[in-house]
């Protein structure tokens, strides 16, 4: 069974309902991600920060997998899938995709201020003040934020030189280091870019784009995979 890697990004989440990451004025959800999305703001106002995501996280319960989603997971049948998401929802799962790594953290995990190996499972949408680990420390999303290290970067790298397939589903590709992983891919491995912004992509040989949103990419592309699967 041939192997087929998959970064996905906001793009196939937005088709759920999901907004993508920040808006045209560099606001993601009305907040300047400065006081939400980085240590520093998590050490000035936890309560917003826990805020915030506890909204996101409510939401993401709401929406459901649409066809991107539910097409890369029928892709299992056929391939070897591992999924390399940038998103933070768990819509993939979801859908029925049993190898998905999250670069960027899970919304639905929190994890210890004081020992990043502590890692707990929220259930329901709300992670609040005075939520404690095993050591007595306030849990905090397990979210990469701005200014951290993406620690699963590795696995992802591991598996993208592996690949026999490789496939770019709704990112813009301008988020590093997840959109340095195709560079990683063998020069030989055929490589598909699904995304309605088709962004420029250098230094990449056989690569074939499809302007579509995920959802009508995905349906497009499926024939294509299984001609080669």
């Amino acid at each position: 069974m041939k192997k087929l890697v998959v970064l996905t990004g906001a793009g196939i989440s937005a088709e759920s309902g999901i907004p993508t990451f920040r808006d045209a004025g560099g606001l993601w959800e009305g907040y300047r991600v400065e006081d939400v999305a980085t240590p520093e703001a998590w050490h000035r106002n936890p309560a917003l920060v826990l805020d915030f995501y506890n909204q996101r996280r409510k939401r993401a319960l709401e929406a459901q997998p649409n066809d991107g989603h539910r097409i890369l997971a029928e892709l299992e049948q056929y391939f070897d899938v591992t999924i390399v998401t940038q998103n933070v929802d768990n819509l993939h799962e979801r859908a029925g995709s049993t190898k998905v790594i999250h670069l960027h953290g899970s919304l639905f995990e929190a994890r210890s201020t004081v020992d990043e190996s502590l890692v707990y499972p929220i259930e329901g949408w709300e992670l609040n003040i005075g939520q404690l680990c095993e050591k007595g420390s306030q849990l905090r999303p397990n979210i990469v934020w701005f200014g951290e290290l993406v620690p699963k970067m590795d696995e992802a790298i591991v598996h993208a030189a592996q690949a026999d397939l490789f496939l770019v589903v709704g990112t813009s590709l301008v988020v590093y280091p997840a959109a340095g992983l195709i560079h990683y891919v063998r020069r030989d491995v055929p490589k598909y870019l699904v995304d309605p912004k088709l962004p420029e992509v250098h230094g990449v040989n056989n690569l074939t784009c499809i302007a579509q949103k995920a959802s009508t990419g995905m349906a497009q592309l499926k024939s294509q995979l299984l001609q080669l699967a």
